[in-house]
């Protein structure tokens, strides 16, 4: 095992980390801008295996990052699912609700998922076959918490109002919808992983809006379903979690859900994450993402501080959340290199 992405997730603690960014394939760089306007539209993109192929390359031309992640949206599975889905340029994504039995029971089968997704598979077979030696591939979905907030909602809200209303107002539906989601990413994941996939990560963009048993029952547990499942089927892929704004959350994660890495956003800091998470295993993270926009000195102290914070055991250096669309190319080339100073 030579590809540094995948020695940290085996748990080894390497000189300098290794290194990609979520959302490295993105509105920032003008070469996606100009793959994107060729595609029409964002869904049409990702559909298209040559060019999600595409975009999903072009950050490595630019940036030595370890690992490319497949270019793809969370919110397809909803749509396998038989949601409707469409993007609303500059308002984000819209789909058709699920705010009762009624509504669940239009859905298919978690099984049913793989003809609507099989151009992202193809997807993954052609960046498998094209990447350099060194870098890892990346597949990835959205958790069942999070995919179900959009599903409920119709759109992406601040507070996620409308999913929490729905699990205290009718918890058989809700809980049937988080199954249903479960069920159908380890579908997705498989057949990500079947297709060329070394390493998935779990996104739980919301899961910081659960508390107490909300958060045990509802991002904790499907998450150590879903990881389970994939451990099952394909022996010795890691699994990436992320349940951003988890906060004490985090503690124990790793060993409660079996992930080989938990990442880490930057609402909690490096020494923090030192003392009380990697002791349990590799985490990901966790610079702030405005550095990638302001840069400057402060970007180069921070990228610093957080190396050194967590250099005595397996790291995977990355954001706190995904690139902004604002952020400049330059400043991730910074990043990088800063990273590998004297490395």
């Amino acid at each position: 095992m030579t590809k540094p992405l995948m020695r940290a997730l085996a748990g080894e603690t390497l000189p300098v980390p290794p290194v990609w960014m979520m959302r490295q394939a993105g509105r920032y760089l003008p070469e996606y801008r100009a793959t994107r306007a060729k595609a029409g539209d964002f869904l049409s993109l990702c559909y298209n295996p040559d060019l999600a192929t595409e975009v999903t390359l072009q950050p490595l031309r630019r940036f030595d990052f370890d690992a490319a992640i497949l270019f793809a949206d969370i919110l397809l599975v909803p749509q396998a699912l038989g949601a409707d889905l469409w993007f609303v340029t500059g308002e984000g994504p819209r789909l058709s609700t699920v705010t009762g039995a009624a509504d669940l029971a239009r859905l298919k089968r978690a099984e049913d998922v793989h003809e609507t997704l099989a151009p992202i598979y193809q997807t993954v077979r052609n960046l498998s076959g094209t990447l350099p030696r060194d870098v890892a591939l990346i597949g990835f979905a959205g958790a069942p918490w999070t995919v179900a907030t959009y599903m409920i909602a119709g759109r992406g809200t601040p507070d996620q109002a409308p999913a929490h209303a729905l699990k205290d107002d009718d918890r058989a539906t809700f809980e049937a919808l988080i199954d249903l989601l479960t069920e159908a990413t380890v579908e997705y994941l498989s057949a990500q992983i079947d297709a060329g996939a070394e390493v998935v990560k779990l996104f739980d963009s919301w899961a910081g809006s659960l508390s107490g048993e909300d958060f045990a029952r509802y991002a904790l547990a499907p998450a150590k379903r879903i990881v389970t499942a994939l451990k099952a089927r394909h022996p010795g892929v890691p699994v990436i979690v992320f349940p951003r704004e988890a906060g004490e959350g985090y503690l124990g994660f790793h060993a409660a859900t079996g992930a080989d890495c938990v990442a880490v956003d930057n609402s909690v800091d490096a020494e923090w994450i030192a003392q009380h998470v990697q002791p349990d295993g590799c985490v990901q993270g966790n610079l702030a993402s405005s550095h990638m926009v302001t840069g400057g000195d402060a970007l180069v102290s921070e990228v610093r501080r957080i190396r050194d914070a967590l250099s005595n055991g397996p790291h995977i250096f990355n954001l706190g959340h995904g690139i902004t669309p604002d952020a400049d190319p330059d400043n991730v080339a910074l990043m990088v290199e800063t990273l590998r100073e004297n490395g």
